[in-house]
């Protein structure tokens, strides 16, 4: 498998802050966040499925050559929500985890359009995902909102449908917030998909597209100036553009990092030369995130930890990091403030005397 990168080099005291600590999450996929233990449930459900039913045979399962492999292997997860029971067992459980996690407000990415064209009806999947989250909140106290994607593997079918359950009144749920893109960049160039972009902002949503993940700093200008993102997924290669850092550290646009995920699909070769100490250099906005944890043998917990050993970071600088999230997320100012409250208050009495 991947490395999981656990942080064992990180004080024990270290980890067990960060395993109290309120977080806030903006980049996490319904999916790709499923646990083994729910991927093997659902693979049992349909066993006319390549994935394996065993939680220990998907370790090995879960091992990407490249990124190309990892979107095999995730649509072939995706092949497995086929139901609004699915869809509602998925959601809840992500929750669940998340909860665990002290995760106290998450804004996770689905992509309505796979389920969709897999004959799902868009009602009832509007309505599973609407009732998981209502529940969650009630039940583990993590408030959880959407950013509906377009999977760029798709194509402008895929843009066209996404934009309509984003935008339609009838169907958009409570809990929307955002519009994304996602899936491979290499050969999905992002300025075709500005009109659906144009069409979502217009419509009060907030633009969070993946960019510069696998391929160079144009993708993310094109994602700035085309899409007119108000975050950047990933970003990994701003790093190479002193004039892109200059300018996300200007205009506070803040850049969704998921250390561990860009290692297991090679968009990064080493933990070491992942760049997110070159953003924090530029004075670049960063949020610390898990992309989709399971498949990559992580958590949000985990990658505090990481982040952590990559800044230098003690509970001080860890609670600011987890500001970060709370300060770029699309909350509102009270609930902002809320949870900025709590990981002050946390942070004040691990450190008392």
């Amino acid at each position: 498998m991947t490395d999981h990168l656990v942080d064992a080099d990180a004080p024990r005291d270290l980890h067990a802050f960060i395993a109290g600590l309120p977080k806030a999450e903006l980049h996490v996929h319904h999916v790709g966040s499923a646990s083994p233990r729910i991927v093997a449930e659902l693979a049992a459900r349909h066993p006319d499925s390549k994935v394996p039913t065993d939680p220990e045979a998907l370790a090995d399962y879960f091992t990407f050559t490249d990124f190309a492999h990892f979107i095999d292997v995730y649509l072939s997860v995706v092949d497995l929500i086929r139901t609004p029971e699915d869809v509602r067992l998925l959601t809840y459980e992500v929750a669940r985890d998340l909860a665990r996690q002290q995760v106290r407000y998450a804004e996770l990415t689905i992509t309505p359009f796979s389920s969709t064209r897999r004959g799902i009806d868009e009602r009832a999947f509007m309505e599973a995902i609407e009732d998981a989250r209502k529940a969650a909140e009630a039940e583990f106290g993590t408030v959880l909102r959407w950013c509906f994607d377009i999977p760029g593997e798709a194509g402008l079918e895929s843009a066209e449908e996404t934009a309509r359950l984003a935008t339609d009144d009838r169907l958009r749920p409570e809990g929307l917030v955002s519009f994304g893109l996602g899936g491979p960049e290499i050969g999905v160039p992002r300025p075709q998909f500005k009109p659906y972009f144009d069409r979502a902002i217009a419509a009060g949503l907030h633009s969070v597209p993946h960019a510069g993940e696998t391929t160079g700093p144009q993708t993310i200008w094109d994602a700035l100036t085309e899409l007119r993102a108000e975050r950047i997924g990933h970003g990994t290669s701003a790093a190479q553009d002193p004039k892109l850092l200059a300018h996300l550290a200007e205009h506070r646009i803040p850049l969704e990092v998921c250390p561990t995920s860009n290692i297991a699909t090679r968009a990064v070769r080493t933990i070491e030369e992942h760049p997110l100490a070159r953003f924090v250099e530029a004075g670049v906005l960063v949020t610390i995130n898990s992309d989709d944890p399971p498949m990559f043998g992580t958590d949000l917990d985990n990658e505090y930890a990481v982040a952590a050993r990559l800044l230098g970071l003690d509970e001080r600088g860890l609670a600011e990091l987890a500001k970060n999230a709370v300060t770029a997320s699309f909350l509102d100012e009270p609930g902002k403030a809320r949870i900025a409250a709590e990981i002050d208050t946390y942070t004040a009495g691990w450190l008392a005397p």
